[in-house]
């Protein structure tokens, strides 16, 4: 490799080799994990001049995106879409064979798939990823982050990714880290759409969000605790209970909802799910757990 192809590293160049293909925040974060623990780190992105502060650093930065892939064994990509991450790797696709990609990029179960027989049919082995964290709190232990594909390949390159954060290999489905990735960011929006409500609804009262803020996360962190008592139910579909029924749950809510409109504020966060509860009662399930209400979102393949 010439000074013409790369900026060559002046440190770091002891330890494995990976390859960072995007450095967006997290694509920056990622390859400046790699370069502390002392692993020779190529990068490459579509931008050049995001690579300069990794450079710095002791990065490689590769000319071209074949390059940055030929450098490495294992090749991490980090953009903004699968559509992207096929239209960054495309141009490289004949050197792609005999590599890991490792896609942390969001996308759908079914994208995931798309990109898993594109790869594998280069000749390379395909694992998706999702890491947890900000960028911020890469390589410590805040942030975790979870794999699917060829177990093989994730275990020959297992010590590498858990630099990045408690790393769990959930199967061998390409898919499914992306399933699990949507489950939990969907969890996440779910939590935001709670608070932009409950901050607009205070508001509407003259509160101000950081005033409520603290209460509700006090609020929220012991009512998380119930979340694993629901899995249970769930999982098993026994939804006995002698407390938090979806009767008690619809009469609570819809009094939220009651004052929303009262005080202007649009109902159409919290609304939905006070439908799925009114769904179940007029089922005849009014006594029954709160958690009961996951029947009305079932696929039908999953319906008893």
């Amino acid at each position: 490799m010439t000074g013409n192809d790369v900026t060559t590293a002046t440190a770091h160049d002891t330890g494995r080799t990976v390859t960072v293909i995007g450095l967006g925040n997290l694509g920056r974060a990622l390859a400046r994990t790699f370069l502390q623990a002392g692993h020779r780190t190529t990068v490459w992105n579509r931008s050049p001049g995001k690579a300069e502060g990794l450079v710095a650093a002791g990065a490689v930065q590769a000319v071209t995106v074949g390059q940055a892939v030929t450098a490495s064994d294992l090749v991490i990509v980090c953009v903004l879409d699968h559509e992207t991450v096929r239209q960054v790797l495309d141009p490289a696709a004949g050197a792609l064979a005999g590599r890991v990609v490792v896609n942390v990029t969001s996308g759908t179960p079914q994208s995931a798939r798309e990109l898993d027989a594109w790869v594998t049919g280069q000749g390379a082995a395909y694992l998706s990823g999702a890491v947890y964290g900000v960028p911020e709190t890469i390589g410590t232990p805040e942030t975790f982050a979870l794999y699917s594909g060829p177990s093989d390949a994730f275990d020959a390159h297992s010590a590498l990714l858990e630099l990045l954060g408690a790393s769990t290999f959930v199967g061998t489905d390409a898919a499914l880290a992306s399933v699990y990735d949507i489950a939990l960011l969907g969890g996440m929006y779910g939590m935001f759409a709670g608070f932009f409500h409950a901050v607009a609804l205070a508001d509407s009262f003259g509160i101000k969000a950081e005033e409520l803020t603290g209460l509700l996360l006090r609020w929220l962190t012991g009512v998380a605790g119930t979340l694993p008592v629901f899995a249970r139910e769930i999982d098993s579909r026994d939804y006995v209970t002698e407390t938090s029924n979806l009767s008690i749950n619809a009469a609570g809510l819809a009094n939220i909802l009651g004052a929303s409109r009262a005080q202007g504020v649009s109902p159409d966060l919290l609304a939905p799910l006070h439908d799925l509860f009114t769904q179940q009662i007029d089922e005849g399930h009014a006594a029954a757990s709160l958690s009961r209400a996951i029947e009305s979102l079932r696929t039908t393949s999953r319906t008893a």
